[in-house]
Order: structure tokens, then sequence, then C-alpha cells
């Protein structure tokens, strides 16, 4: 994949990252779970680029 996407998911599994410890500092169930979904799903698509970047070759 192109290397700006390849940031832009490892972006959004950082950014999910900080937003659960921030949820979790506070004790603001609602920013874990955000936090958690969007590392979650910033994860899953870096792992979907790896899996086509292996069948290309």
């Amino acid at each position: 994949m192109s290397v700006k996407q390849t940031i832009k998911h490892k972006t959004q599994a950082f950014k999910g990252r900080i937003t659960e410890r921030i949820g979790r500092t506070t004790r603001n169930r609602r920013l874990q779970r955000h936090g958690r979904t969007d590392q979650i799903s910033g994860n899953l698509k870096q792992f979907g680029d790896k899996a086509k970047d292996a069948f290309k070759r």
C-alpha cells in the first residue's frame, strides 16, 4: 500500500491508544470504548494492507 495509507492507519491506532488511556484516567467508559474501537480498526486496516502486499508478491 501507499505510505500515506500506512501512516494514516498507524495514526488511527495510536490515537485510539491515547484516547483509551485518557478514558481510563478520567474513568470515562465512553472514551475507553471509543479508543479501543479506533485501535482495533487501525490495526485491522494495517493487517489488511500487509495481506494485500503479501499477495502481490
